[in-house]
């Protein structure tokens, strides 16, 4: 018997995702806190890639001529606006239920979405390249965060940038993020998120480092109850956001 290859994919989280796919684009159903968060982490990937590329964030297309991978797409809630604003999207998941529901919505959004059921593993392997990766609430969810960061800087071309959210594995965040979110406001299903693949600041910074990155900028994301909208913070202790580059060749 051969050995099998190492993985990213756990598969219990891609069947539970699988189970609430049509639930993707209902902005009162099982992924209303991504729609709540879809604000505060689009303008973070505007005001950088904008930055970082040349770019007029007001623009009409300012990502025209970059090549996005929205990685753990779900059903393409960020795909999408990175398409209208001029990228050309490649939005890959392991669930394939996932992304028939992603290519669904887009066409009927008249939107142009590269969307593929395939691994960080698989696009790596097949040689693919981007000038942006969206690693966006992925890293709790793989069964190997070391090989999926490593997959997802193989493909990242030099000067490029990959942006990670995620939560932070504090009794803060479990008690919020957990606790609060998933079993007193019921904000997500029950089971979500397991505290124990939970990634702190430091150990997703080790390894995008690891893989010869380097970071630009990281921020925590927290919730205003009073203006209902969640903004960026100081605070990493739950939600946060990094920012890594690849270097260009010879720096």
């Amino acid at each position: 018997m051969q050995d099998s290859q190492p993985t990213t994919i756990d598969s219990a989280e891609v069947e539970r995702f699988s189970r609430i796919a049509q639930e993707w684009w209902n902005p009162s159903g099982k992924f209303k806190p991504l729609h709540k968060f879809n604000p505060v982490r689009l303008a973070y990937i505007r005001d950088h890639v904008a930055a970082h590329f040349g770019r007029d964030p007001n623009g009409v297309r300012p990502f025209q001529g970059l090549r996005f991978l929205d990685i753990g797409c779900g059903g393409g809630l960020l795909s999408e606006p990175m398409a209208r604003l001029g990228a050309s999207v490649v939005g890959a998941d392991a669930s394939a239920t996932n992304i028939e529901v992603a290519k669904l919505h887009a066409a009927e959004s008249g939107l142009a979405i590269d969307y593929r059921a395939e691994t960080a593993e698989a696009l790596a392997d097949q040689g693919e390249r981007f000038d942006v990766i969206l690693n966006m609430e992925v890293v709790e969810h793989v069964s190997d965060v070391d090989l999926f960061i490593a997959k997802c800087a193989e493909m990242l071309k030099p000067g490029g940038l990959m942006f990670v959210a995620t939560i932070n594995r504090t009794l803060k965040a479990w008690g919020l993020a957990i606790i609060g979110a998933e079993y007193i406001l019921r904000w997500l299903p029950r089971g979500t998120h397991d505290y124990r693949k939970l990634v702190r600041p430091e150990e997703l910074e080790g390894a995008l480092m690891a893989n010869g990155l380097t970071i630009k900028d990281r921020t925590g994301v927290t919730y205003n109850p009073l203006a209902d909208r969640w903004q960026r913070s100081r605070d990493m202790d739950v939600n946060y956001m990094v920012l890594a580059e690849k270097p260009q060749s010879g720096e």
